[in-house]
């Protein structure tokens, strides 16, 4: 895996909602038809712009329903999902599933970026200390 690209009809807007996430992008870039950025471990996360994409091939339309794609964040702590579900929600972004205590030991919330894609919010809970 090299690549992951996230298609979008505003890129100020999906742009501003990654940053909240603490993604460093490049500033000046919310105007661009293409933005991009290395992760750590050496995978690129792209945006493009809808008609960047259309002028690639010009009978792309944008997928509807459930086919999109989704991203999952992992935060430093559980508090941390609180965080930047209120900051993002805050912001007017779309809170999907609110914070909960997962049964498989997370905190997790799920919210859209500006183009309706998911975005997971999750950190490991405490390990309850044995008696």
């Amino acid at each position: 895996m090299d690549y992951i690209g996230v298609v979008v009809a505003d890129m100020a807007r999906s742009l501003d909602f990654y940053r909240r996430l603490g993604l460093d992008l490049p500033s000046g870039s919310d105007t661009l038809p293409h933005v991009e950025m290395t992760l750590p471990g050496g995978v690129r996360l792209g945006w493009d712009t809808v008609d960047s994409i259309r002028d690639l091939g010009a009978g792309w339309t944008p997928p509807t329903g459930s086919a999109r794609m989704s991203l999952a964040f992992r935060c430093a702590d559980p508090a941390e999902v609180d965080r930047y579900w209120t900051a993002l929600t805050g912001a007017g972004f779309h809170g999907e599933l609110p914070p909960w205590n997962a049964d498989w030991g997370q905190r997790y919330a799920t919210l859209h970026d500006p183009d309706g894609n998911g975005v997971d919010l999750y950190a490991p809970l405490p390990t309850p200390v044995a008696d």
